[in-house]
């Protein structure tokens, strides 16, 4: 009997979780407009993160006039098997709903279902409330507008380290916003139970987490976003009616930060001294008047166990360069992609991804820098309104983790072993600011080459020579080439110019960017006027050409002081340097532990300079800062022991050996690729003359170019040849349809995905376009 009555418990808490799929919600609006037949046009923006992407919101009117739909959208911002004991997974998705609504009075939306998953403060049933109200302010003679809010659905911290959250609460009319716990219960939340171990400071929308002990199931927050005029205004209504609002009034109210039962922890390890706060009076704004908009903010809390450190960047990640700080605004034009860059860094747990909730159609990827790239793309219905995005890094520790699955728009984020440790990083999110287009560009990406055209009449005083690429020193990088009296246009090689490769799971992405200097000697210009960052994306995916000519060319550049030279990077068969390799027989085959013989040569007609080789790296493209590579040289510095220096025949030719190294049977092929430069002979103030620097004698040392009457040394150059396999103990079938070479061979077949961007001025956003790849040709001669 008792067996039984056990069976029957089991299935029904099986039954009960399995009901349970709620983890929060959020809504705002946005007043778009009148329509022609006079009735109102109001974007509601409803997010709701369940276990499954199935579920959403059934809203209903509960007063007021609430108008109809005329069009839903629906998608998915992200989505993460790293969730609850009791539920599988979490899923975010996005509802956008048109409405015409007949006037501007006040309306209320309400969402009432069943159930939240396994909480601990008993939230059961949710209810969401959303007041609406577009009536004309006298400040600013617009409709209203709600605060933009957002937060990620699911937050988790350690039980023995106290964090702070700031929640998304930004207003576009400016308005004082308060952030408080629901108080009406079946209306504006279930039950209304506070969770013990927080506090909320109501006035700037911080919580703080304090103490909690840690337990599978979450704590289910509901609470509401009001926001409330800086001064006294009025808001006037199409049928002649007016309303008055007011700011917050203050009082002094005695509060809690939690309950006196509940201890604090006062050191980072899970054996702690606890100690308990006091009731403290503080000074809170309290609401005795209508707020101007009333939103929902719900979302699920997770207290995970001890963690052996609470040091960020230990266990817990912690946010670096490039990464955007906390209430960051960043801005963005329609049609223009804008990008965000996350990176995080944990010294005992592998960072594994990062989870995200921002607009519909928001995507992010992971690149070879391991960094995490959000994108965005706004639409010229978004002109003039604020979108936040919110992130956090989830690192993991313990054994094997499951491999991760991805979508088009959003990535799975896989569940531990039931050894591991899972920890979040705090949780920043930025504004996106939407303007109208500054700078009209267009974008072509073909099969070798990125083309970028920017219309000089939509910015004054713009002209090809006020611009150059990232590396204008190469003589295929001239803007004079193509531009116009209308347009400047940039046609870029993908292989050089200062372009760079980045990629991820499914990409391969090729970057360059123009900007505005003085005068293209200096390396450093107070005139940044406009820089216009652009890419061309490829899929990965496709067959591939065979038929390529390999051998990569002769460099030549142009530098004020040292006119036209030309670098020639070469194979030998020996030490003797007398016959180089056949261009023909490209790519060179070598065998693990044989001598790989290479020379580099500068030709110049000006007298006394010498030749200086800063690095030389080998990688499976030959393109500048791709990684991971095989460290070579560095800062003049011999890394790899096995590297002869051989006696040159003059001061601009440097030849050197190293044994054949495994690394390049990690790829189907591998480049030698060298960063050099020219300097005036004998000149102890040059680059060439401090010979192997180390990173500690780095610091300090300046060698770049300035404005001078005689220039001594010329600019890094970036020089490259191969490419290089090892040779096979037997022939073997190569699947060539996956295998890229970037310079060789490119993928037939695939939709290529071209977009240009540029950073705090403008974004661009390319076309998408059929190409056939064929070789890639060299144009660095």
């Amino acid at each position: 009997m008792a067996s039984t009555q056990g069976l029957l418990l089991q299935l029904l808490l099986v039954s009960v979780a399995s009901a349970s799929h709620y983890f929060g919600g959020t809504t705002t609006f946005t007043y778009k407009g009148r329509n022609s037949d006079g009735t109102f046009k109001v974007d509601i923006r409803n997010r709701g993160t369940f276990d499954g992407c199935q579920y959403s919101f059934s809203w209903s009117c509960y007063t007021g006039n609430c108008g109809y739909d005329v069009k839903n959208q629906r998608g998915t911002l992200d989505m993460s098997t790293n969730a609850p004991q009791y539920n599988g997974q979490w899923c975010e998705t996005e509802t956008v709903l048109t409405k015409h609504v007949p006037n501007d009075k006040p309306f209320q939306m309400r969402e009432a279902s069943c159930c939240w998953i396994q909480t601990r403060n008993s939230v059961s049933n949710w209810r969401l409330l959303t007041y609406v109200d577009l009536g004309t302010r006298s400040d600013t003679g617009e409709p209203n507008r709600s605060p933009d809010i957002a937060i990620l659905p699911f937050l988790r911290v350690p039980q023995n380290c106290p964090r702070t959250y700031k929640l998304m609460s930004f207003d576009p009319d400016g308005d004082k916003v308060q952030c408080r716990y629901g108080n009406i219960a079946g209306t504006e939340c279930g039950t209304c139970n506070q969770p013990s171990g927080f506090q909320l400071d109501q006035d700037s929308c911080t919580l703080h987490y304090n103490y909690s002990n840690a337990d599978p199931r979450v704590y289910g927050f509901e609470l509401v976003v009001e926001d409330f005029p800086q001064r006294p205004i009025t808001l006037a209504y199409t049928d002649g009616s007016r309303s008055p609002r007011y700011p917050l009034t203050v009082r002094r109210k005695r509060q809690a930060l939690w309950a006196t039962t509940t201890p604090q922890v006062t050191s980072t390890t899970a054996s702690t001294a606890i100690t308990t706060l006091p009731h403290i009076t503080a000074r809170l704004p309290f609401a005795t008047n209508p707020a101007l908009s009333k939103l929902p903010l719900q979302f699920s809390f997770l207290v995970d166990p001890p963690a052996p450190s609470c040091q960020e960047g230990d266990y817990l990640p912690r946010f670096v360069n490039p990464t955007p700080q906390n209430g960051d605004h960043i801005y963005a034009e329609v049609n223009k992609e804008v990008e965000i860059r996350v990176k995080a860094q944990a010294r005992y747990a592998i960072i594994h991804d990062v989870i995200i909730s921002g607009p519909l159609n928001i995507s992010k990827h992971r690149n070879t820098y391991d960094e995490f790239v959000i994108r965005w793309t706004p639409i010229p219905e978004d002109l003039g309104d604020h979108y936040p995005i919110c992130f956090a890094a989830e690192s993991f520790t313990g054994s094997a983790v499951t491999a991760a699955q991805s979508t088009s728009n959003h990535h799975y984020h896989p569940t531990p072993s039931s050894q591991s440790g899972i920890y979040q990083s705090e949780m920043r999110c930025v504004v996106i600011d939407i303007k109208k287009e500054q700078v009209k560009t267009h974008m072509i990406c073909s099969e070798s080459t990125m083309t970028v055209q920017v219309e000089k009449s939509s910015f004054p005083g713009l002209h090809e020579d006020h611009l150059q690429l990232s590396d204008p020193t190469n003589t295929a990088c001239s803007l004079q080439r193509y531009s116009n009296s209308t347009h400047v246009i940039a046609v870029i090689p993908l292989n050089a110019c200062g372009t760079q490769l980045e990629e991820d799971d499914e990409n391969l992405i090729f970057k360059n960017e123009l900007t505005v200097v003085d005068d293209h000697s200096d390396l450093i210009t107070r005139k940044h006027l406009l820089e216009v960052k652009f890419y061309c994306q490829y899929p990965k995916r496709g067959n591939v050409t065979l038929g390529f000519t390999a051998h990569r060319k002769n460099v030549t550049v142009w530098e004020k002081g040292f006119g036209t030279f030309t670098y020639q990077f070469e194979f030998y068969h020996s030490s003797r340097y007398r016959t180089m390799m056949d261009p023909n027989s490209y790519p060179l085959e070598y065998d693990v532990g044989s001598k790989i013989y290479m020379e580099i040569e500068a030709t110049s007609s000006v007298n006394n300079t010498e030749l200086f080789v800063e690095s030389c790296r080998a990688a499976p493209y030959d393109t500048p800062n791709y990684w991971p590579t095989y460290s070579i040289i560095e800062n003049g510095c011999i890394e790899d022991e096995t590297v002869e220096i051989h006696r040159p025949d003059h001061l601009t030719q440097f030849k050197f050996s190293l044994d054949a190294f495994k690394f390049i049977g990690l790829h189907d092929q591998v480049y030698i690729s060298c960063s050099v430069l020219m300097c005036e002979a004998g000149n102890p103030n040059t680059r060439c003359s401090n010979g192997c620097i180390n990173s500690t004698q780095l610091v300090g040392h300046h060698y770049q170019r300035r404005r001078r009457e005689a220039v001594i040394q010329t600019a890094s150059h970036f020089v490259s040849q191969g490419p290089l396999r090892l040779r096979r103990s037997a022939e073997s079938p190569v699947n060539t349809a996956t295998n890229l070479n970037l310079n060789l061979v490119f993928i037939a077949g695939c939709l290529l995905a071209a977009v240009g961007m540029i950073s705090a001025v403008v974004m661009y956003k390319a076309k998408m376009s059929k190409v056939k790849y064929q070789p890639l040709p060299v144009f660095e001669s």
